[in-house]
């Protein structure tokens, strides 16, 4: 690793000591009531001066953009220290869970087996990513039949998100989902790949206010016939592991591919964050514990999954802007939707 890029990772002890500073401030900060302007969210990450990278740790301040001192009034400065804890701004745009926008070639394309980043979506969307396929945690112990180990899943879904799959909580468990999707020409019946299963339900303001919001995935799985999908993930290939949230670290380089852009590379810029995301029609859900990271994605990449450079599955695509990209963490979709991504933690 160059000195730059060592610079760009904090150590166990600084991520401590942050998310100490963080757990004390964020509820307060991020009160809408009291919330600064263009402030959007907060995460844990490492302070930069003068476009470097210090290697310190800091509370990451997300906003919509970077304004000049001299366009801020006062109260609408970002304080230099939180809880103790430097902080520093990131501008992240404004963060959208997005759907295609135009139709698309290759991954864009119908096939059998489907693999991860190609063109999917319930019937009644445009089209977003399949990120693999997952199969239900199997209970520890069982065997079906004795000589096959752990034994043999009986369902196989497709993992996406809950607005490519679920309609964004307006679907119902059973309705046709659909690769390619609608935006990519694909039609029902003729098309229809899997049917939903299963979806972690999004908590909207409105009417809920953000402040009592506690989302942590956009995430949903739909169930499909075993010769109909493949785990493997397109450029890709196969998914070696999954990793812990407390392993995924702010620096990482990441990878995924997608719908829209196909195979893309980014950096973990901040772990742990807060942000507020929209879903089009005025409505906004504010989510808990996200990965920010450099730009790499854009709509219709939704449900793309991210991986190390060594292919260990650390996260769920599902929002982002011109400037940045949020990703679930692979380990509360896991946990949430009970489906294995991979057989080994890395």
């Amino acid at each position: 690793m160059k000195k730059d890029e060592k610079k760009m990772v904090l150590s166990p002890t600084d991520i401590a000591s942050a998310q100490k500073a963080y757990s004390a401030v964020v509820g307060s900060f991020l009160d809408p009531r009291k919330q600064l302007a263009n402030v959007i969210g907060m995460g844990i990450g490492v302070k930069w001066t003068k476009g470097e990278p210090t290697g310190k740790p800091a509370l990451v301040v997300l906003v919509t953009q970077k304004l000049a001192k001299n366009e801020l009034s006062p109260s609408n400065m970002v304080p230099n220290k939180l809880q103790e804890m430097q902080t520093d701004v990131l501008a992240i745009g404004y963060p959208l869970a997005g759907q295609a926008k135009t139709s698309i070639q290759t991954l864009g394309n119908r096939v059998r087996p489907a693999e991860g980043g190609y063109s999917v979506g319930h019937k009644d969307i445009t089209a977003g990513t399949i990120a693999t396929c997952v199969y239900d945690i199997l209970p520890e112990g069982s065997v079906s039949p004795p000589s096959q180990g752990i034994g043999i899943p009986s369902n196989y879904y497709l993992l996406s998100n809950n607005h490519v799959l679920a309609n964004s909580n307006a679907a119902s468990l059973g309705d046709s989902i659909l690769q390619p999707g609608p935006y990519d020409g694909g039609t029902d019946p003729a098309d229809r790949i899997a049917s939903l299963s299963r979806f972690i339900p999004i908590t909207f303001d409105p009417p809920v206010p953000q402040g009592d919001h506690n989302n942590l995935v956009d995430a949903a799985i739909a169930q499909v016939e075993f010769q109909d999908a493949d785990r493997k993930i397109y450029w890709i290939g196969d998914v070696r592991g999954w990793r812990q949230k407390r392993d995924v670290a702010v620096g990482m380089p990441v990878k995924k591919t997608g719908r829209t852009t196909h195979f893309t590379m980014g950096r973990i810029t901040a772990i742990n964050a807060t942000v507020n995301v929209g879903y089009g029609g005025g409505k906004v859900a504010r989510f808990r514990d996200q990965i920010i990271t450099t730009p790499m994605s854009a709509g219709g990449d939704s449900g793309s999954l991210v991986t190390t450079l060594d292919n260990i599955a650390v996260g769920l695509l599902f929002a982002g802007s011109s400037v940045a990209t949020i990703v679930n963490q692979i380990e509360n979709v896991r946990s949430l939707l009970r489906v294995e991504v991979a057989e080994q933690i890395l």
